[in-house]
């Protein structure tokens, strides 16, 4: 009897774009718009942001072939899509030159966590590119939440806490909001295990 062996694991390749994200890669009869390309609709209710950034390396240099996804709650604190067109769900390639991507969305609002505690308003980041076998997971967090945070029971498990900073975006004007993602290095991001 043969013994059977896990395969090995393999990174996001060269076609992941072509099947995540059709249309950004010049492919345009499959989908009218890639999946996850629009979050909000005229109706949804809510603040209005706008998230960009990249994600660096461990010289900090932006990859050029990742692919960032979203989850977030609604301005209520509430997961999943809704009548008024917001998907609660967003999927962005990084730009072939400069790595940057960017988000159309709403402000979450608190979310209430399995132990009953309030969890501060932030958005779930997963990341693929080549060179990474499973998807990370991380969180940004809005700066201007602060007293939120200190109660926040994820952010209370971090150990370090001076690594806290890696998850809090930098909030510019007219609800923009930029987010870093660093996979190594002093900076890097605190990422989660789920």
């Amino acid at each position: 009897m043969s013994k059977l062996f896990e395969s090995a694991s393999q990174t996001a390749g060269p076609y992941v774009h072509i099947g995540c994200v059709p249309n950004f890669c010049g492919i345009s009869d499959i989908y009218p718009d890639d999946l996850g390309e629009r979050m909000v609709a005229d109706a949804t209710p809510g603040e209005r942001i706008s998230i960009t950034g990249a994600v660096h390396d461990g010289t900090g240099t932006p990859l050029k072939d990742v692919l960032v996804e979203i989850w977030q709650a609604n301005s209520d604190g509430h997961y999943g899509a809704d009548t008024s067109g917001f998907t609660g769900w967003g999927r962005q390639a990084g730009n072939d030159e400069t790595g940057t991507w960017r988000f159309e969305t709403i402000k979450p609002g608190p979310v209430t966590h399995a132990s009953g505690q309030l969890m501060a308003p932030h958005i779930t980041f997963w990341i693929v590119a080549r060179g990474i076998n499973i998807g990370l997971h991380t969180r940004m967090y809005f700066p201007e939440d602060a007293a939120a945070h200190a109660d926040d029971p994820v952010l209370a498990r971090i150990e370090h806490k001076p690594r806290i900073a890696t998850l809090l975006a930098n909030r510019e004007d007219n609800g923009m909001y930029h987010f870093n993602i660093y996979l190594q290095g002093p900076q890097e991001t605190v990422f989660f295990d789920v």
